[in-house]
């Protein structure tokens, strides 16, 4: 019998997948260091263009949180952030916000946009 090779598990880093939070998750995991929160909902046809090319741009940028907020179900977070339309795509720096864009960008757009704000 030939033993059975294991795949070694790796963890993922805090940039390889977008995290979705919560109103209970915001606040703090906001609170410290570079983070970019994509505003979206499941219906909206330019948001479900964007998500790939916002995961693709997390694996680029492993400085940054990226994380997403899904307005349907969070619609507290998106009134307190002040979305009006969506996607919107809003910088975070130590709780803070520094910068934001809205409408769909490609990866190569969403990655210059995130080294123009955090440098």
């Amino acid at each position: 019998m030939v033993p059975q090779k294991t795949a070694k598990t790796v963890p993922p880093t805090a940039s390889d997948h977008p995290e979705e939070f919560s109103k209970e998750t915001f606040a703090a995991k906001t609170a410290k260091g570079n983070v970019i929160v994509d505003y979206w909902a499941p219906w909206c046809g330019p948001c479900r263009m964007m998500a790939p090319e916002f995961e693709a741009a997390s694996k680029d940028v492993p400085n940054v949180k990226f994380a997403k907020v899904n307005t349907e179900n969070e619609p507290e977070l998106a009134g307190a952030a002040k979305i009006f339309g969506i996607p919107t795509v809003v910088f975070f720096k130590d709780g803070k916000e520094v910068g934001r864009f809205s409408g769909a960008r490609p990866k190569a757009a969403i990655v210059a946009e995130v080294k123009k704000v955090f440098g």
